[in-house]
């Protein structure tokens, strides 16, 4: 079985789960961060579910004076846009299909895969899973962006252009500006993709009326 050298956390609602749901945490947090949304999701109807909750690894982020933390990414200044840490970005994309492959070495199919990320997470899902070979279950992705957004129309692949996207944010985020993800969801819609969009009256945090939209959308996309 293929393995990654990453810790985490999982948490299965059936003994014998058969969707995989990768949940990737934000700058600074760890795996432990969402899981306790699992108890707060309505699930009713949904098949077994394994929640895959990694710990990023730790290094100097820059914008925190180079303070050591757990992190998918540097990050090297406020926009996002003009400095990325391109590499560091692409040797956690290849952390993250590890885990889809360890997922699908323990019986789950890559369609019944779906990676979910908050911010840093949210910008290694969408990171990864446009450009996975093979079709995802869905992309949930939570007040991030898309990262590399110059060249994903050449590196996508075909395998997840109709792969669900759900994409929400907070309209007073301080952190990840509400416009940036607007950009993220416009840029993505113009690439054809299909994307559940809603913003919130929130920070850069999650909230009720999101926690519902999460669930209705996870049950369309598994049932």
């Amino acid at each position: 079985m293929t393995t990654t050298s990453l810790e985490m956390i999982q948490l299965d609602t059936t003994p014998d789960p058969s969707v995989s749901v990768i949940w990737l945490h934000g700058l600074g947090a760890d795996g432990n961060d969402f899981v306790p949304i699992v108890r707060e999701l309505d699930l009713t109807g949904c098949p077994g579910i394994r929640f895959v909750f990694p710990h990023a690894p730790t290094m100097p982020v820059t914008i925190n004076n180079g303070y050591v933390m757990r992190a998918w990414y540097d990050i090297l200044g406020t926009d996002l846009t003009r400095r990325e840490d391109e590499a560091g970005l692409r040797k956690s994309q290849t952390m993250v299909e590890t885990l889809i492959a360890q997922e699908k070495a323990r019986g789950i199919p890559a369609n019944r895969i779906i990676l979910a990320g908050f911010s840093q997470g949210c910008a290694m899902t969408l990171q990864t899973g446009l450009r996975h070979q093979e079709k995802l279950g869905g992309l949930l992705c939570l007040s991030g962006y898309l990262p590399l957004h110059a060249v994903v129309p050449d590196e996508r692949h075909s395998a997840n252009h109709d792969t669900p996207i759900f994409l929400v944010h907070g309209r007073s985020d301080p952190i990840i500006p509400l416009s940036r993800a607007e950009q993220s969801r416009d840029i993505l819609e113009a690439l054809g993709y299909q994307v559940e969009w809603h913003s919130y009256a929130m920070p850069h945090s999650v909230c009720p009326e999101e926690v519902d939209d999460i669930s209705t959308w996870l049950k369309r996309v598994l049932t």
